[in-house]
């Protein structure tokens, strides 16, 4: 960072919406070869900042700078045109299309007469998939690929051109670890070609590791600058969300009941193996382990939507099967899924309709669903939930992470499940609200709530579970009650280190 000219800045930047001021006067800059984080809770303007400087949106007031040249970006082909590249959240790829079309699509290498030179597309693709390290080629077909992978294909457009500052949102949201060490390798060679790097995440230790300065945006207002290295996360925090919060470990206040849901050698073809455990009513069982160990697949089997090779389930001491998700909903097991927004929510539907939808046969009067029954309902949990939205008619894609992930677990609560599964709960959630997401799971329990937590995030799983089921390669490696548990002892069981000691 010894060039003191920004690589770009935006100065009193102010974006508008209906009944909505998003961004109110924000400056930000970033240097050439810095990597620098931007912060906030889910609302706080991030997104709507970066789309503004990649083009997306065009700003009411305010100056957007490139190398101190002022400039106007009127499309994001043309802020990419001027070396901003933005990666996003939410994957833009064409399924249908090869990997070599989707990244470079709109800008295919031509011969004579306006054909397309496959050889030189793939070649360059190839090259670049090169240094992404992934396992796949320039004509694998992009809807055959993981999510993860598909990431890696967002990431590998930015490698397209010469980029004077390419912007990461919420980058490894969908990566394996190991995925995570080739996107910060690929961050770490921008950096040292004079790049300016903007990350937005959520998960702090990804901000400490990789990150020279950090950025904070609070209710569309900028907030402050601090030094990676000479700030910490309670600071971090306490700047974006305005107070400090509790991160200990949560203890057991409440009195658990008999075993709701038992489950015993229960397995899933090569996805799972022999998996035993029980969850009390009153009780959180977190499971914990790497990405295919098989946590997903085993609550997807529960839920109905796989179908077990050998084993058994019991609800309240008696032998059921469950066949769907509608068996599973009928005997009272109600599933959080791992991505709420493709497998959750229909995002261009309102909050009410979200809340009801699993329940509308038994809300119809004739032909027509009741209203005012929905309203109810969803008012209800509104309230439970402390869901902020101005009202039920709210498009759900337009709440925040927190919220939407909240409409998510009242539309299941309503549902008056036994056993509640969630599946990473916290995922793109900002500190904050991913607080409040803790703290009602916690309430849940005390309520009498059977919970089962699966996530990815260790201090996540020790802060919510009362017992952990330490999970590798498919098997239950170990499990722990939230005393005896210690981050070195659960990092062995999920690595496969303790195989003496399989549960």
């Amino acid at each position: 960072m010894t060039d003191q000219t920004p690589a770009l800045r935006l100065e009193g930047i102010v974006k508008t919406f209906p009944g909505v001021r998003a961004l109110d006067g924000v400056s930000f800059a970033v240097m050439p070869g810095e990597v620098h984080a931007l912060m906030g809770e889910n609302g706080a303007g991030k997104s709507t900042l970066m789309k503004v400087l990649g083009g997306i949106h065009q700003p009411n007031e305010g100056q957007i700078f490139i190398a101190e040249e002022p400039t106007v970006m009127t499309s994001p082909i043309e802020a990419k045109s001027k070396g901003v590249v933005f990666i996003h959240q939410e994957l833009s790829l064409a399924d249908e299309l090869t990997v070599a079309e989707n990244i470079f699509l709109g800008e295919l290498p031509r011969k004579s007469f306006g054909r397309v030179d496959w050889k030189t597309l793939y070649d360059q693709t190839n090259a670049i998939l090169k240094t992404l390290n992934v396992g796949f080629d320039a004509r694998t077909r992009v809807g055959d690929l993981s999510i993860a992978n598909q990431q890696m294909v967002e990431i590998a457009r930015a490698l397209t051109v010469d980029p004077r500052a390419v912007i990461f949102d919420e980058p490894t949201a969908s990566l394996t670890d190991a995925e995570k060490v080739v996107l910060f390798e690929v961050i770490a060679d921008l950096q040292s070609r004079g790049v300016g790097v903007i990350y937005i995440s959520h998960r702090m230790e990804e901000i400490f590791k990789i990150t020279d300065r950090i950025s904070v945006l609070r209710d569309g207002q900028y907030r402050g600058t601090l030094n990676t290295a000479e700030t910490n996360e309670e600071e971090v925090t306490q700047l974006m969300i305005g107070r400090t919060l509790d991160l200990s470990r949560s203890e057991s206040t409440h009195q658990m009941g008999d075993v709701a849901l038992e489950v015993r050698n229960l397995s899933c073809g090569d996805l799972f193996e022999d998996v035993s455990f029980t969850v009390r009513k009153g009780e959180v069982v977190g499971f914990y382990g790497l990405v295919g160990a098989g946590r997903t697949e085993i609550a997807e089997t529960l839920f109905g939507l796989r179908d077990p090779s050998s084993g058994t389930i019991m609800l309240d001491g008696e032998e059921v099967r469950i066949n769907s998700p509608a068996d599973a909903i009928k005997r009272g097991i109600s599933l959080v899924p791992e991505d709420r927004k493709a497998q959750g929510l229909i995002l261009g539907m309102n909050c009410r309709d979200n809340m009801t939808l699993p329940q509308v046969d038994d809300m119809t009067a004739g032909p027509f669903v009741s209203d005012g029954a929905e309203v109810a309902i969803f008012d209800q949990y509104r309230d439970k939930l402390d869901i902020r939205t101005p009202g039920w008619r709210q498009l759900v894609g337009n709440l925040s992470g927190g919220n939407q992930q909240k409409i998510v677990i009242g539309k299941w609560l309503s549902m008056h499940p036994e056993v509640l599964i969630v599946d990473e709960p916290t995922r793109g959630i900002d500190v904050g609200s991913k607080s409040e997401i803790h703290n009602l799971i916690r309430e849940l329990a005390a309520q009498g709530y059977a919970v089962i937590v699966i996530s990815s995030e260790m201090p996540e799983v020790l802060h919510v579970s009362d017992r952990i089921v330490a999970m590798f390669n498919g098997r239950v490696m170990r499990e722990f009650t939230a005393e005896e548990v210690t981050e070195d002892s659960l990092i062995q069981a999920i690595s496969g280190l303790e195989t003496d000691k399989v549960a």
